[in-house]
């Protein structure tokens, strides 16, 4: 069976900057709003900036690049690129393909729901529905979450028809195509989310107190820098913000024509979402900054400075007291949809990429097969009194475990076992106007593999020490550990289904 047979037209983006403004949507989503402000807090503050910055150099640029080079080396999604770097072991590394696509599914499934959050959250800006308990409003009123976790609760209508309606509009985007769905929609929804950011920056710089909430951000804690957890951090955040290691960037790399420049657009994507997680630190931290003023405490003792409890408990309890504050709630939660969504059509194009290729099927088929599927299994399992608890353990385990494991073992066969690393050096160079030459090589090879492990062993042995979140072992294990072992097992009978040669597109030439 050969994987170059024959000839088929393959989807392209219309040019570069079609390409970079998809590349930013996909890496610019919930992470940069709601995780990167607080995880800058919590470690150092302005001096966390400088393990940020040595991350996004070391790690977070070479293994973006890794994945642009191999799927524009060769030509396909994750399954069918890793399987021609692969050569003779094709059926090894195409079953790392398939684990990255099984793990995009599964984060679709989940970050469909909260996006789903935030849309309902945009309606409810317009009148301030949360009232003056937003916590008992989120848990309660809106998820109504079930006492104690499991699976398959009781459907909650307030969340099943938010999460309808994405999931509608996500497939019609899919359906489209690379061209006319997932280009068109980023190249107008990246300005108009840059454009909202901004508004949403100069509207908190305006506050009482934005002042205090920008020191407490930015004020640096040069102890903090001798603190490995720090740099954990860091490289943590870096790794997770750009969507590298499962399979997104190399299925967008493989849209792009023959001489289209890698490096530059690598670097210029990078750097945007970069600027958009300092852009969301400086409005969440000024707003921040005129809720512990009007408290009359100080920044570091206000709660929920991340994460789920920012966005749907502090904030709404913050627009409660703002001048404005429905105005400024819908900017918000907008920019919340708009910043998810974006990622999530690189996320779901990533399994409908993998899926037409084995099947050789087009793009409609594909998104009704990929979209029925995953919208059967998300609103079963997330929009249901269960589903927070399913989502929380879900997310913590295909990040912590599933992502950093794929970018080890993507890194190392890459590198040291297939030895293909000077091939993928020499493509990027050959096709880009900045090159890298042998510095690449040593930062994927060598300090990719150390931090990775480094991570990969810190968050494993966490959760066999300590278990996570509170949950009970029997959850933990099949909600985690459980969805680990389904992507895998998924993987390997994906690898073990015939391919359609039909469909198959020559690699480039070297």
């Amino acid at each position: 069976m050969s994987l170059a047979s024959t000839r088929v037209p393959r989807e392209q983006f219309t040019g570069q900057v079609g390409f970079i403004l998809s590349a930013i949507g996909s890496a610019v989503g919930l992470g940069n709003i709601w995780r990167f402000p607080g995880v800058a807090f919590e470690n150092g503050g302005g001096a966390f900036l400088i393990p940020y910055l040595v991350a996004l150099l070391t790690a977070g640029i070479p293994i973006l690049l890794l994945d642009y080079a191999i799927g524009h080396r060769f030509r396909g999604a994750a399954p069918t690129s890793l399987r021609r770097l692969g050569r003779r072991f094709g059926a090894w590394t195409e079953s790392l393909g398939w684990f990255q696509v099984a793990m995009a599914f599964v984060i679709a499934l989940y970050y469909t729901a909260i996006i789903g959050w935030a849309l309902s959250y945009f309606v409810f800006s317009f009148d301030l529905r949360w009232g003056d308990d937003p916590g008992t409003f989120l848990m309660s009123d809106y998820l109504q979450v079930a006492e104690s976790e499991g699976f398959f609760g009781a459907i909650v209508p307030s969340v099943a028809l938010p999460l309808a309606v994405i999931w509608i509009v996500a497939i019609v985007v899919l359906a489209l195509g690379v061209q006319k769905g997932v280009e068109r929609v980023n190249v107008i929804a990246i300005p108009v989310l840059a454009a909202t950011f901004l508004v949403l920056v100069v509207r908190a710089l305006l506050l009482d107190g934005a002042v205090d909430g920008l020191a407490a951000f930015l004020t640096p804690d040069w102890a903090a820098l001798t603190d490995a957890s720090v740099w954990l951090a860091a490289y943590g955040q870096i790794f997770f913000s750009l969507s590298i290691a499962f399979g997104i960037m190399i299925t967008y790399a493989s849209y792009r024509k023959r001489r289209s420049n890698l490096s530059g657009p690598g670097f210029v994507v990078a750097f945007a979402n970069s600027s958009f997680e300092l852009l969301a630190g400086v409005a969440v931290f000024s707003t921040l900054g005129f809720f512990a003023f009007q408290q009359g405490v100080a920044v570091g003792d206000l709660e929920g400075l991340t994460g789920i409890g920012l966005s749907f408990v502090t904030f709404p309890a913050i627009l409660s007291e703002m001048p404005g504050g429905a105005f400024f709630g819908v900017v918000f939660f907008g920019a919340l949809t708009l910043a998810g969504f974006t990622s999530l059509i690189s996320i779901l194009q990533v399994t409908s990429a993998a899926i037409q290729e084995k099947f050789h099927i087009r793009p409609r088929p594909a998104a009704a097969i990929i979209g029925t599927v995953s919208a059967a299994i998300s609103f079963a399992l997330f929009s249901t009194t269960t589903g927070l608890y399913v989502l929380d353990v879900a997310d913590h385990f295909t990040n912590n475990i599933g992502v950093v494991g794929s970018a080890i073992v993507m890194s190392v066969v890459t590198v040291w076992l297939l030895r293909r690393g000077p091939e993928l050096a020499y493509h990027l160079d050959a096709v880009s106007t900045l090159r890298l030459g042998r510095v690449w090589l040593v930062l994927v090879g060598v300090v990719v593999p150390i931090v990775l492990v480094y991570m990969l062993g810190t968050a494993v042995v966490a959760i066999v020490r300590d278990g996570y979140g509170g949950y009970s072992t029997s959850f933990v294990t099949t909600a985690g550990w459980g969805a680990i072992a389904a992507m895998l097992v998924g993987a390997v009978v994906m690898t073990l289904v015939p391919w359609r040669d039909a469909h198959e597109i020559e690699p480039w030439p070297p």
